[in-house]
This record gives structure tokens, C-alpha cells and sequence, in this order.
């Protein structure tokens, strides 16, 4: 891997992930909201910053997402169900990496190796569900596995070595998840990030369209 583009790099996994693939020598462009301006929910904003670079890059990781917005925490019960928290969910975890796919595709060469991931969630997976609850985040991060998961079809067709997948990092002790770590075990975020790391460093062609967890385990949908 030469060049990486990390969109979300001010966060604690992003600036992890810039941290570790510098340590390997890797050139690597990072944008964020708070460095850089860069509002994913925005389109004008997603293709005035992508259109400023030139790539080709090897990995394009968009770890942007938060569990809370405009102080709306996640759902206890269907009865705590907000109209607006919901579609803020939805332009942040699947609007806005959707956005970065259609305007960052270009990025990626097509004749060698390269790598498309997205953050997702396991809450976001329906098959593993089996607490409940959550209703925004969890359905928000089911649509951003199908946002990738359809992606990665497209992009096949053009890019014959490009891998295109969504990862559940574990729990981070990040901002992110303080509030919300409980019992879980958590790691530090250079751990998280070297996991990551080496689960899209194995990864293959046959394997596109997936949904991993930081120790490569694929995620039911």
C-alpha cells in the first residue's frame, strides 16, 4: 500500500488508523469536519474536498458515525422513536459514505489491488439482533451495509481487483463509546486501528460486498 485516504481522521479510530499506516510508510490524505470542513451529509461539501485530490488511492476508509446527535441518544424503547433522530442517523452512517463512494470511486486504480471500507456496526446486523433497542443507529448501519454491499457490484464491474466491505471495529474506547461501553471489554484506538488494518490487509476479491469484524470474522447481515 502506497497512498490511503482516511475520511473521518479526527475522530479516535481515524486518527488512529492515519497514526499506523504513516508508521508504514504509507502517504496518507486524512479529512475530517473539525480539520477540514468536511460535512459528509453535504454533497456540495463531499465533492468540492474529493474533487481537490487526485489518487490513485490503494485504501479509501470512511470511519465517520456517531452513536449520538443533537444530544438524541439511542432508543431504549420503540416509544422514544424521533422522526428527526432517525434521519440524522441516516444522513451521518449510510447518506454520507454513500456520498463518499459516489464522488471518491474515482480515486481507486484499476489495475491493481484496492480497497473501499466503510465503518459499520454489528448492531447494524438483523441476523445478530437479539436485544433490541437502538432503532436509528441499528437501521442506519443496516442501510450502510447495503449501500456497500451494492457497491461493491458496481465497482467489480469496473475495478476487476477492487474489494469493497463494511467493518465492525469492536468497542473502541473512544469518545464514540464511552457512555455506551458497559460490560464490553474495549481496546485503545492504535489497537483497533492495527486490527482493522490487518482484516483489509487479507482480504480478497471473493470476499467484496462483505461485512467483517476486527478479528476477520464475517458479520451475518
Amino acid at each position: 500500500m502506497e497512498k490511503a485516504l482516511i475520511i473521518g481522521s479526527s475522530g479516535g479510530i481515524g486518527r488512529a488508523l492515519v497514526a499506523v499506516l504513516e508508521a508504514r510508510g504509507v502517504a496518507v490524505t486524512g479529512l475530517s469536519r473539525s480539520g477540514d470542513g468536511l460535512d459528509v451529509t453535504d454533497e456540495a461539501s463531499v465533492e468540492a474536498a474529493l474533487g481537490l485530490l487526485t489518487g490513485p488511492y490503494d485504501l479509501i476508509f470512511v470511519v465517520t458515525g456517531v452513536l449520538e446527535i443533537d444530544g438524541a441518544e439511542p432508543e431504549k424503547t420503540i416509544k422514544a422513536l424521533s422522526a428527526q433522530a432517525m434521519m440524522d442517523q441516516f444522513r451521518l452512517n449510510a447518506v454520507g459514505p454513500a456520498l463518499v463512494m459516489k464522488h471518491g470511486l474515482r480515486l481507486l486504480p484499476r489495475d491493481r489491488r484496492a480497497v473501499f471500507a466503510a465503518m459499520s456496526a454489528r448492531v447494524g446486523s438483523i441476523g445478530d439482533n437479539s436485544l433490541g433497542g437502538w432503532y436509528s443507529y441499528r437501521t442506519a448501519k443496516a442501510a450502510l451495509n447495503q449501500v456497500i454491499h451494492t457497491g461493491a457490484v458496481e465497482l467489480g464491474r469496473t475495478h476487476k481487483q477492487a474489494i469493497c466491505v463494511t467493518m465492525h471495529p469492536g468497542t473502541v474506547a473512544t469518545k464514540f463509546t464511552e457512555k455506551y461501553a458497559g460490560r464490553h471489554k474495549t481496546v485503545p484506538p492504535e489497537e483497533a486501528a492495527q486490527n482493522l488494518l490487518r482484516v483489509l490487509d487479507g482480504l480478497t476479491t471473493d470476499q467484496t460486498g462483505g461485512f467483517f469484524d476486527w478479528a476477520g470474522k464475517e458479520v451475518p447481515w
